[in-house]
């Protein structure tokens, strides 16, 4: 037997005398807990994984060093767990450090796993990802010539990473598509501007969320305070959109609803530990004064941007419009390790301020919208009829007629100055119908 297969099973044995010692203890003196502890062991399952090593290293078709095994084995103890979990090499911790803050090379998606494929959670805003064409929802089965099928989501992403201006060729199956899509990305370095922001009409804001990283909740007030500078005033009402936003740091999140709320719970946490026992409220400001609020969320909306959801869905803040978003409801937390590598572990589950756990469920919108596309009716129906065509129709009470430039076949009037942009019907129909509500928010408060 070679000398690392002994080297197991010494380590074994060691373990083994650890545990009899305090279980012949608890017989001999009757000491509570120690034979809990013993129990705690389990020995039989050590051994078998002494012989699956000794075996692998003995009789495997190529030479395996130690290292390779064991750190194998403990990326499979974490991938066994959930899809979050998992175990970070030097270069994978750096590559996700490097993603937190914003700036990172690789092609802009937010992945996990699903029956043994990566599946894509959201492409990121001004990527190679999203310029491709690549969506949320998408199954990736092939990354270049290799196949995904078994490969660990870390290996993965190492393969996704790469040189910038290096190609890559993403096979994918997309629900509703026949035959898989081949698309091509050119790897560029990432550098993701997690908040924009611009003026939909007078007195309507837009702020768009598509990451929560470290600085998003300074980021979100200061687009804030611009919007209200560019509006010459305060915000009649806004959209906020975390459509396909994968999520990111709690905190962030935790930020972004403080800026819309005057008191009471955002999330809190639970877990097994301690350290995973969380609450967090706001802390007395809301950014809008009250204005009307609408959130954009889709399927591609998933952890932390649920987290915002979910806190103004339930403090009656903000209607949420949308469709039901991806459901992950729980928390990684990341622990480094002495050798330059860290675990991603997932440590609780968060919970809206009603107390609903989202962990594949979601947030169900208050509307739910289907994703449609508009297409632009250039004029009305010159035959259409109206009551204005009758012969001896009655006049209008305040002695008009009632004609107008469509009835006459003119052109059709220009749209009036609270009616939104009809071209953003046809380019994003969901942004239309979010204004549309507000604008009828609006209306509604300054009635009341």
């Amino acid at each position: 037997m070679r000398s690392s297969s002994v080297i197991a099973i010494t380590l074994l044995l060691a373990l083994g005398g650890v545990a009899a010692g305090p279980a012949h203890a608890t017989a001999q003196e009757d000491k509570p807990g120690d034979a809990a502890r013993a129990e705690a062991l389990p020995l039989e399952e050590l051994r078998t994984f002494t012989e699956v090593f000794a075996k692998i290293k003995n009789d495997y078709v190529e030479q395996v060093s130690d290292k390779q095994l064991l750190e194998s084995a403990i990326k499979g103890m974490l991938s066994g767990l959930d899809p979050h979990s998992a175990y970070l090499d030097p270069e994978a911790f750096k590559g996700l450090q490097e993603g937190t803050t914003g700036e990172f090379g690789g092609l802009g998606i937010e992945v996990g796993m699903e029956d043994g494929f990566v599946k894509v959670i959201s492409p990121i805003d001004d990527t190679p990802a999203q310029s491709a064409g690549v969506k949320a929802g998408d199954l990736i089965i092939r990354l270049d010539d290799t196949p995904v099928k078994g490969m660990s989501l870390n290996d993965a992403v190492k393969l996704m990473r790469g040189k910038p201006g290096s190609r890559i060729l993403l096979t994918i199956v997309r629900e509703g598509e026949e035959q898989p899509l081949k698309l091509e990305l050119t790897r560029a370095v990432i550098r993701v501007q997690s908040v924009k922001s611009r003026i939909l009409d007078p007195g309507f804001g837009y702020l768009r969320i598509s990451h929560f990283q470290s600085h998003t909740g300074t980021d979100a007030l200061a687009a804030l305070n611009k919007l209200q500078l560019d509006n010459g005033g305060a915000l009649k009402a806004l959209v906020l959109d975390l459509r396909n936003n994968p999520g990111g740091i709690l905190s962030a999140a935790v930020d972004v609803a403080d800026a819309f709320l005057t008191d009471g719970l955002i999330v809190y946490t639970e877990g097994r530990v301690d350290d995973a026992e969380l609450a967090f409220s706001a802390k007395g400001k809301d950014e809008l004064g009250g204005a009307p609020l609408v959130v954009l969320v889709n399927g591609g909306s998933a952890s932390a941007s649920e987290i915002v959801a979910g806190a103004l869905q339930d403090r009656r803040r903000a209607v949420i419009m949308g469709s039901q978003t991806f459901g992950k409801g729980s928390v990684q937390t990341i622990l480094p390790m002495n050798n330059d590598a860290a675990l991603k572990l997932t440590t609780a589950r968060y919970y809206t301020p009603s107390g609903r756990s989202i962990q594949a469920e979601g947030i169900k919108p208050d509307i739910v919208l289907d994703h449609v596309k508009i297409a632009k009716i250039e004029r009305a129906d010159p035959d259409l009829v109206k009551e204005s065509h009758l012969s001896g129709h009655l006049v209008n009470g305040d002695g008009k007629d009632g004609a107008t430039a469509i009835d006459a076949g003119g052109p059709p009037e220009a749209p009036g100055p609270g009616a939104p942009d009809p071209g953003l019907a046809e380019s994003d129909y969901e942004l239309y119908e979010a204004l549309n509500l507000l604008k009828g928010l609006v209306l509604l408060q300054a009635r009341n």
